[in-house]
């Protein structure tokens, strides 16, 4: 049995009341599902539902949005060690608070790692 492989091209139109103006946006997608539009359709939103959560989490648990690194790497650098850090905070079991007291009680603590 082989795998299907297929590219997707959704295009979308937006309306902007404030301008009036009305912009179409395209996109593509690769895939290994079979062409069923309402099928693709779920994936590519679950897909952006996850993206649009950590984006979430990243920006109320590290404040990502009012970073302001514009130089060289800066930013992608400082998004790379956020999304680790929020990787670990979820990871630990150890207490029953949130990301974002995590963070803070992780900040707090004068315990020292061993090398």
């Amino acid at each position: 049995m082989g795998v299907f492989a297929g590219l997707v091209r959704i295009e979308a139109e937006r309306f902007h009341k404030a301008t009036g103006k009305t912009e179409t946006e395209t996109r593509y997608h690769i895939t290994s599902l079979k062409p069923h539009a309402g099928r693709l359709n779920r994936a590519i939103r679950q897909h952006w539902g996850i993206e649009n959560k950590l984006h979430w989490a990243l920006d109320v648990s590290f404040g990502e949005d009012l970073d302001r690194k514009r130089a060289g790497h800066a930013a992608q650098n400082l998004s790379t060690l956020n999304r680790i850090a929020l990787n670990l905070l979820r990871q630990d079991k150890s207490t029953q608070l949130g990301i974002k007291g995590k963070r803070l009680k992780a900040g707090w603590s004068s315990q020292s790692t061993p090398a």
